[in-house]
């Protein structure tokens, strides 16, 4: 499967100056920027940019960046998962998992993660995949944001709803550890019967293993 990127853009108004959300963009596109030091949900800021930026020339791997000026305020990940979780069981070429998404808090205000993901489905070939987006409680900012664990699940469903994705029933004993845990996919009109057969599969892994294994 070749894996076609086109890029878009946009821009929202804020308090201190317009915000570019643009991509899918390159290492080098993202050289001439700074990232912002409180973009570090997952690891330290520099790491981080290192990470996202190694991502970025993945032959599947898509960026879409938030930039203040030369400043990147916030990002979104897409690419195949990761070869330790179920869902790259399947070896499909045709699924990818929004992996990260931040946003610095001086700009959450301004729906900038629903403009990263709503910038990223504009490209018409994100219609050829399976999305996914595996939420976990434990990676949101509960303290910074002041909410309950309840009210951020509704604020990151709205979010990936901005871009399509909705609410899909798993059996992954990660995401039913915990009930605000939750799975969410997108199925691009353009995938086919064959990969969403298979993705029910893995979505039900456990019970089509333990299945297998009675017969």
């Amino acid at each position: 499967m070749k894996h076609i990127k086109t890029y878009h853009s946009k821009t929202v108004d804020t308090d201190v100056g317009p915000v570019i959300i643009e991509g899918p963009v390159s290492s080098e596109d993202m050289a001439g920027y700074s990232f912002a030091i409180d973009l570090n949900a997952f690891r330290p800021s520099d790491k981080q940019f290192e990470a996202v930026k190694e991502i970025a020339d993945f032959e599947e791997g898509r960026i879409i960046i938030a930039r203040h000026q030369e400043k990147i305020v916030g990002y979104v990940t897409f690419l195949h998962p990761d070869p330790l979780e179920r869902w790259s069981e399947g070896n499909m070429e045709d699924l990818i998992e929004l992996g990260a998404i931040e946003v610095i808090p001086d700009f959450r205000s301004y729906r900038i993660g629903s403009g990263l993901i709503k910038t990223a489905m504009m490209d018409a070939f994100m219609e050829n995949y399976i999305i996914i987006s595996t939420e976990y409680y434990w990676h949101w900012d509960l303290k910074g944001t002041q909410l309950s664990i309840w009210d951020y699940r509704k604020v990151m469903e709205k979010m990936m709803g901005s871009g399509g994705l909705t609410p899909a029933p798993t059996d992954d004993p990660e995401i039913i550890s915990h009930p605000a845990n939750c799975l969410m996919v997108k199925i691009g009109k353009h995938v086919p019967q064959s990969s969403i057969d298979k993705f029910d599969y893995l979505r039900f892994l456990t019970r089509n293993q333990y299945r297998s294994a009675r017969r």
